[in-house]
């Protein structure tokens, strides 16, 4: 999977480059949806297994062709309709649909070569649905969706289990778009919901229109006090191992600031430092699930870790002093001095090849 997910990420260096240059259809199947099928594991120079336009009869019309399908035993298990990268796919959907419908395929995708919207039957047996069960862009791929597209690899593509999870994946992906809506602009019959166990009158529309703004701030409150309870957790979850793990770990030699007063050692963790630590999450959000990412302060750095455990460390940052650095837990625990703490985003592909060989 490591190995799966590096290649995703270099073909998608890759999309991000091109991107702006492909102006054809042709110039996009070539430079960036072959490559993501070989990728997948398909020889995309047989056409046994990868064949280009196959014919797919509709009614009374005859030598209707999708550009690819991937062949098993001789019959089409997937039709690949392509279109030019700088094309949006919401009005090509009909055309595959009409392919669908008269092929023995179990599953669809329409792509631009950096989105790649995945259909099959679930609404209506052999009618594809019109609303794709998953969705993948390859501009901006997301750990938790290059796990669900492995599936597709050719090692391990089974029909039964791809379609048994398509439903959970669809709904999901609804809900989800379903609560940002809300999150972005309550309706009225969601704030109607949210507040009829809180208000006992009558939900007119003058209400509804008073509650609105509430429930929204209400939500992103919410959300604040989530992470910053998981934060203040996270400081607070030490043991005696990472206690003695961190007296024995040395910071890197800085240059102390003749300006910084020596106060009594107190670990305070500063606003810096946590948006430090957000913003490394940010950066490692392409391979890691956020939550699995913790911080730990102490007097001399701030640890940002893996899994909650000491003996993973990704990166040691130093915002305290006038000599600002970010340390990371390679090789050579390399030390670079930086300006702020927005320049910890420079450093994105080295935090990115820390974090993976913990994976």
């Amino acid at each position: 999977m490591d190995h799966f997910i590096e290649q995703i990420q270099t073909l998608s260096k890759r999309v991000n480059r091109l991107k702006n240059t492909i102006a054809t259809e042709e110039a996009t199947k070539t430079s960036i949806i072959m490559p993501f099928f070989q990728v997948l594991g398909y020889d995309i120079f047989n056409p046994e297994e990868f064949l280009p336009e196959f014919t797919a009869d509709v009614g009374i019309k005859k030598g209707e062709k999708v550009d690819y399908a991937i062949m098993i035993d001789g019959k089409p298990v997937i039709l690949i309709e392509a279109k030019a990268a700088n094309q949006k796919l919401d009005k090509h959907d009909s055309q595959l649909f009409r392919y669908f419908g008269a092929t023995s395929a179990k599953f669809a995708i329409l792509t631009n070569g950096i989105l790649y919207r995945f259909y099959t039957d679930l609404d209506e047996q052999n009618k594809m649905d019109s609303v794709p069960f998953f969705e993948f862009n390859l501009a901006e791929p997301r750990e938790n969706q290059i796990v669900e597209l492995a599936k597709f690899r050719k090692s391990s593509f089974d029909v039964d289990s791809i379609f048994s999870a398509a439903s959970e994946l669809k709904y999901l992906n609804e809900i989800k778009q379903f609560l940002n809506n809300q999150w972005e602009n309550p309706s009225d019959e969601f704030v109607a919901f949210i507040i009829s166990d809180i208000y006992p009158g009558k939900k007119t529309k003058n209400v509804i229109e008073k509650f609105q703004g509430l429930v929204k701030k209400a939500l992103k409150q919410f959300l604040n006090d989530q992470v910053n309870d998981k934060l203040k957790a996270a400081l607070a979850n030490s043991d005696e191992e990472e206690t003695a793990q961190a007296k024995e770990e040395k910071a890197p030699d800085v240059p102390e600031d003749p300006k910084e007063e020596h106060n009594e050692p107190q670990i305070v963790t500063t606003e810096e430092e946590l948006e430090g630590y957000v913003l490394v999450r940010l950066l490692l959000r392409e391979i890691l699930d956020p939550e699995r990412i913790y911080y730990r302060d102490n007097l001399s750095y701030f640890n940002v870790l893996l899994d909650n455990n000491i003996r993973r460390w990704i990166c040691r940052l130093g915002l305290n002093t006038s000599n600002k650095y970010i340390q990371f837990n390679d090789e050579g625990r390399t030390t670079v001095y930086i300006e702020t703490v927005a320049d910890i985003e420079k450093h994105r592909d080295k935090l990115i090849k820390v974090a993976q060989k913990f994976l």
